[in-house]
């Protein structure tokens, strides 16, 4: 569910030089239905939790903490590239020994998990395909820097039986999941083909609304391989998720500039629709 932190942290994840200032944040947020009180109240926390720092007068930019979530954020953008063909095999992680009675740490583990589309195949044992490029390691690395302890067990698994292989690939429905990709990339390539009539706060509103659930997607993805899904719908939709995201930041580019100029006693345009459809085809 949207809320104030959510929206500044995403905010500071798609601003030009990584600077959002308060006023576009309390401008954002008043669009999507906050108060002003609500944004400043996310602001004063996400910089005492070091998600944000105080970059200049009345700015911030993202903190250590910050960046570390938008690199694991932005791996979205290059799914496709970071798949190689599958063999069969499988890389597993086994987590029995593990305590589970911190419900933060359980809480860390199941986020890396989601990231990495690890499904559990039994009790303590989570396992996926083995297609990511670097294989192995990779993952073991990849979930070491998301808090998953040295502990863990992270190996590769092959020759399985037909019964524990068919359990195995039964843990993803990849049926929905291409189903889901060829749906969202409809309604993503229907909101763009149309864009250029809205308002632009309207247009910021639902490109922020659409956008951020396509995007979801992409991020808890599992990169799923031939047959289990189908890869050339997960592409196309990526193609589509890449060129809407392009266009829903020049719509908030233009609205908060507007808004700012506005606050700033310069004429502003919000309330006219200004996206022709050549400057949203050419939006960087």
């Amino acid at each position: 569910m949207l809320n104030p932190r959510r929206l500044v942290l995403k905010l500071l994840l798609a601003a030009d030089r990584g600077v959002l200032s308060t006023r576009e944040a309390v401008a954002a947020g008043q669009l999507m239905g906050f108060t002003e009180n609500s944004v400043r109240v996310a602001l004063a926390r996400l910089s005492s939790q070091h998600l944000i720092e105080a970059f200049g007068r009345g700015a911030y930019h993202l903190g250590p903490a910050g960046q570390s979530l938008a690199a694991d954020v932005k791996r979205w953008r290059s799914g496709e590239a970071r798949v190689v063909p599958w063999s069969g095999h499988w890389v597993a992680v086994h987590t029995a020994a593990l305590s589970r009675s911190d419900r933060s740490v359980l809480r860390q583990r199941e986020r890396a998990f989601g990231l990495l589309g690890l499904r559990e195949l039994q009790p303590g044992l989570h396992v996926r395909p083995d297609n990511l490029r670097g294989g192995v390691a990779a993952v073991r690395s990849r979930l070491h820097a998301l808090g998953m302890p040295a502990e863990a067990l992270v190996f590769g698994m092959h020759e399985l039986d037909d019964g524990l292989r068919q359990r195995a690939q039964s843990l993803w429905d990849g049926a929905a999941c291409s189903a889901h990709y060829r749906q969202q990339r409809a309604q993503l390539e229907q909101w763009m083909a149309h864009a250029a009539t809205l308002a632009p706060d309207v247009a910021a509103r639902e490109a922020f609304v659409i956008g951020d659930a396509a995007i979801r997607t992409l991020v808890f993805d599992p990169l799923l391989p031939e047959p289990l899904v189908d890869v050339a719908a997960r592409a196309a939709f990526t193609d589509a998720v890449l060129q809407y995201d392009r266009l829903g930041h020049a719509c908030w580019q233009h609205l908060l500039g507007s808004q700012t100029a506005a606050s700033s006693g310069r004429r502003s345009s919000r309330t006219r629709p200004v996206f022709a459809a050549e400057s949203l085809r050419s939006a960087p």
